[in-house]
């Protein structure tokens, strides 16, 4: 039977499976949850047309049960009123009834065994549903969590990389600090060594010894001046 076999695939698939696929599982399990609905409907009316099957033939069967029992009862009645014609004619439509009530017994065993699988299949798929629908609070709540981690691990990254821009920073202060102080020394030793320079200067206008004939017009005109 077709349908049983379709509806037995679905007891049957992994829905972790199917979960590890997709892309958005918190959204996927909400999907995969309302085409367990929709499968669930399916069965359910597949499994009632078999279940009516199942009491039609069933039916069927206790009537002719009871047609044959029947006839028995007036072929035992023609017999005791001496009436044999009449008693073969129902024994003749109780041969005929028995016959019948084999191919009706045989299609009511076939569709009780049928509707049985149905109802285990759909008790089956109620049971899972249910299962499913426990456990997908506590699969949001982890992937919620698993998300938020995921936040926290970029932002770590980000943290990280503002730690290496801070410490490039404090890097390229020390190096500013650096050229700083060195800039600073050599303008101290520039001018230490310009005062050096204008010492000596000095040192040598004094030292320098003026010509005897400066000197000479230096005392005349000193004379002249009252000096």
């Amino acid at each position: 039977m077709g349908v049983i076999q379709r509806f037995a695939d679905i007891m049957s698939a992994n829905i972790n499976a199917m979960l590890d696929k997709a892309e958005d599982p918190a959204k996927m399990i909400d999907q995969y949850l309302r085409n367990l609905q929709d499968d669930l409907a399916k069965v359910k009316e597949e499994t009632a047309t078999v279940m009516a099957e199942e009491k039609r033939c069933e039916r069927e069967l206790k009537e002719c049960n009871a047609e044959i029992a029947k006839l028995q009862t007036y072929a035992e009645k023609a017999v005791m009123a001496g009436n044999d014609n009449d008693a073969r004619q129902f024994l003749t439509k109780k041969t005929a009834m028995v016959e019948k009530q084999a191919g009706l017994q045989q299609a009511y065993e076939a569709a009780a065994a049928n509707s049985s699988k149905m109802k285990q299949m759909y008790d089956k798929l109620c049971s899972d549903i249910s299962t499913l629908n426990a456990r997908k609070d506590a699969i949001k709540a982890k992937i919620a969590v698993a998300k938020t981690q995921e936040k926290i691990n970029k932002i770590g990254s980000s943290i990280q990389g503002a730690a290496e821009n801070l410490s490039a920073f404090d890097r390229m202060e020390a190096k500013a600090n650096q050229m700083l102080d060195k800039a600073n020394a050599m303008a101290e030793l520039n001018g230490a060594a310009g005062t050096e320079s204008s010492v000596d200067d000095l040192m040598n206008k004094y030292d320098a010894q003026p010509s005897v004939a400066v000197e000479d017009e230096l005392a005349a005109l000193k004379a002249r001046m009252g000096k």
